[in-house]
């Protein structure tokens, strides 16, 4: 089936070249304008998600040919671009940079994948004519790529404006569609890799107000909105169209998800195909709730716990609850920021901090990433949730590192192909119903996921009706059971 569906891919020559900061501005304008949006970003990423996903007042899905495959990426587009809205979608890092000289899984790629026009953001700061050189270089490299305009960010002033603004225009036959001259106080800060989370923004709705005030002064919004609505028609292929997972007959479960200021790294898809399998989603904080409500399943996301340590280490009475949960089997899958949760402390800095105390692990953080990139990993021992033999395509990113191990209580079930993982060669912690990892998982890509965590909670919760006592509840075709 064919259908109109407005959409654009804003891309860069490189990262840091402004490209979340505008696109977050034309989201924001164009909300306050009345249009709709719905945001994509390209990549492993939340913390952008999370700013597009504010500035739209919608959801923020990722499109990652790497983790999902072109299939998923074709089906979750399908799902979640109407054609009444513009579908924004932000790439990352440079436009042909991909995972090896072919530039697979690029943002070029994606482009292409979507049929989709895009826009250009040159950072020109220190530079002029060399940014036709820039676009050219950019057009020619691959014609089959759409490039319909070119905004410039970290403009100078009038004169640098011009200068550039002519080059482009007259050797590029491009449009410029917007000139954004430099700024101290867009409110936009950074840490690590990527812009502060939302969640720790002091002045969320000030910055937004800002980022939209920066479009509808500095970028042609009509000529945008123009190029989006020019886009081909969308084919809703046969094999495009998401089908939620099959729950006749089948109890609902409550699978807990903890989301607060500390744990705030989830794919919306995630939360999407625990519902889709059969779950009821119950957000809990762990930074002010003082005791674990009721659950079947437990997911902890990643984040930045470490910026929260002193709350969630105050927050002693939800920690012991927790911690008991799991003593008594409660199916949790934690990532990153979650498996240090549950660890024994956390060192940041010379402060130590205790953690839930479930896991034999001390972890401590760096100031230099101890794992950063796409990850594959083999899943070689059993788990609550993934049978031995599955394969699993994530990412990880982390600054935190293992202090110290205190051996006899668990076991790594993952096997690292890709990655730095918990010690360079596995990671996946397993401790009774617990599976705690680095690598973060979309599911979209790992289908097995959604379905692991849900039939988990199925046999929880079951046990706990039948009066069974607590003990590891593995998948179907395991006879083990986690120590």
């Amino acid at each position: 089936m064919s259908r109109h569906c407005p959409r654009l891919v804003f891309a860069a020559l490189r990262g840091s070249a402004g490209k979340t900061t505008l696109s977050v501005a034309l989201a924001a304008a164009l909300k306050r304008r009345g249009a709709a949006v719905v945001p994509f970003k390209k990549g492993p990423d939340y913390i952008d998600a999370a700013w597009l996903a504010l500035a739209a007042s919608h959801p923020c899905y990722n499109l990652d040919t790497f983790m999902m495959g072109r299939e998923q990426v074709i089906r979750s587009f399908s799902r979640h671009a109407p054609g009444d809205s513009l579908s924004l979608i932000e790439g990352n890092r440079g436009l042909y940079d991909g995972m090896n000289p072919e530039g697979e899984h690029s943002t070029a790629e994606l482009a292409k994948l979507l049929h989709s026009p895009v826009i250009l953001v040159i950072d020109c700061d220190k530079v002029t004519r060399t940014t036709a050189a820039m676009v050219l270089g950019c057009r020619g490299f691959d014609r089959s790529v759409d490039i319909r305009g070119v905004i410039l960010n970290r403009i100078g002033g009038s004169r640098h404006e011009a200068i550039v603004r002519r080059s482009i225009e007259d050797h590029c036959g491009i449009p410029v569609l917007g000139a954004v001259p430099r700024m101290a106080d867009i409110l936009f800060s950074e840490r690590h890799l990527g812009l502060i989370p939302p969640q720790e923004h002091d002045r969320i709705r000030q910055a937004l107000g800002k980022a939209a005030d920066i479009a509808g002064d500095y970028l042609d919004l009509g000529s945008l909105t123009g190029i989006a609505e020019s886009a081909p028609v969308w084919e809703d292929h046969a094999f495009s169209v998401l089908q939620p997972g099959d729950k006749t007959g089948r109890e609902q479960v409550t699978i807990g998800v903890i989301r607060d200021g500390a744990f705030q790294f989830y794919y919306p898809e995630n939360i999407e195909a625990l519902v889709d399998s059969g779950a009821r989603v119950l957000e809990i904080s762990a930074m002010t709730e003082k005791k674990l409500p009721p659950v079947d399943a437990l997911y902890i996301g990643g984040g930045f716990p470490e910026t929260q340590a002193g709350l969630l280490a105050d927050n002693g009475a939800f920690r012991r609850s927790l911690r008991d949960a799991a003593e008594h089997g409660l199916p949790i899958y934690a990532e990153c920021g979650g498996a240090m949760y549950l660890g024994e402390s956390l060192t940041v800095g010379d402060k130590h901090y205790p953690m839930v105390g479930f896991l034999p692990i001390a972890f401590g953080m760096e100031k230099r990433p101890q794992g950063h990139g796409y990850t594959l990993l083999n899943v070689e021992r059993e788990n609550p949730f993934f049978p031995v033999g599955t394969g699993l395509k994530g990412h990880e990113f982390h600054y935190s590192r293992i202090l110290s191990w205190r051996e006899g209580e668990g076991h790594l079930a993952f096997r690292v192909k890709r990655g730095i993982g918990m010690d360079g060669k596995r990671d996946g912690l397993c401790r009774k119903n617990v599976l705690a990892t680095f690598t973060h998982l979309h599911a979209l890509g790992t289908p097995q996921w959604a379905e692991g965590l849900v039939d988990s909670a199925r046999r929880y919760h079951a046990g706990r009706q039948e009066g069974a006592p607590s003990v590891m509840h593995l998948p179907p075709g395991h006879q083990e059971e986690c120590s």
